[in-house]
């Protein structure tokens, strides 16, 4: 597999929805596996497609619970699994997040308020900081983010190997630097998450109108839409995108893979 491979493990907007865990992805290429957030439910999906161990990284958009609730349970599988195929100190898995996810995820991990700054992550996960400056090599992709518009540190980050691109938005409002982070990218993955019509908070969500408003700035190849919030109709925020954005589009579901 020389080209990039993305797979949806969940796609649901805020939170799991009666067909789809949260927000999570898994971009495969060669013989390397990445995953892009990994909120509710997520976890049980990735089991389908990969064993949790042969992730060469995991990369946190942001830290609200539908993007990395299922670390918990990652931690659960690679620091007790009983027949691992390497002990977990001899390979940590490195998650990329906002400056605080290491804090974050050991109170998230903690069995209790008293022990929260004793929660120690470090024998499965080498934490890096995911920020604007990064250019790195993360298996076998050049990785590199933007911080977008979201009320909690949040980034867009933006994938590429053997030639292809492909841009993931993370949550965000409307955002210039998204546009550029995705300037010319084969696929952008981006979310959607209400319709375009009627009260939305700023600064928060796009809409299925702005998800294609930013495509067609960016002049993107193909356009998926996710995080869709279980009380829309996708098929609401499908029309808005067309509308804005004439390359191919279609909202994800979870399950389905997409070749970059």
């Amino acid at each position: 597999m020389s080209a990039m491979e993305l797979t949806v493990l969940g796609c649901s907007g805020s939170g799991p929805g009666p067909d789809s865990p949260s927000s999570g992805y898994l971009v495969r290429m060669d013989d390397h596996a990445l995953g892009l957030d990994l909120g509710n439910g997520t976890l049980g999906a990735l089991h389908r497609y990969v064993d949790p161990f042969d992730l060469d990284a995991l990369l946190l958009s942001h830290l609200h619970p539908d993007h990395c609730a299922d670390v918990a349970s990652l931690v659960v599988y690679r620091r007790y699994h009983p027949t691992p195929p390497y002990p977990p100190t001899a390979r940590r898995l490195p998650v990329y997040g906002p400056l605080e996810t290491a804090d974050r995820l050991g109170a998230l991990c903690s069995a209790s308020a008293a022990e929260r700054a004793e929660e120690d992550l470090s024998d499965v996960f080498e934490f890096r900081e995911l920020s604007e400056r990064l250019r790195v090599s993360v298996g076998g992709c050049a990785l590199r983010a933007c911080r977008t518009v979201h009320p909690c540190e949040s980034y867009a980050v933006r994938l590429e190997h053997g030639g292809r691109s492909l841009v993931y938005s993370g949550d965000t409002g409307a955002c210039d630097a998204l546009v550029e982070l995705a300037r010319g990218a084969d696929l952008l993955l981006c979310e959607a998450t209400w319709p375009h019509t009627g009260p939305r908070p700023p600064g928060v969500h796009l809409s299925g109108r702005e998800a294609g408003e930013h495509a067609a700035a960016a002049g993107v190849g193909r356009l998926l839409l996710t995080h869709v919030q279980v009380w829309y109709d996708p098929a609401d925020l499908l029309a808005e995108a067309k509308a804005a954005f004439d390359g191919p589009v279609e909202v994800v579901t979870a399950g389905a893979t997409y070749r970059v």
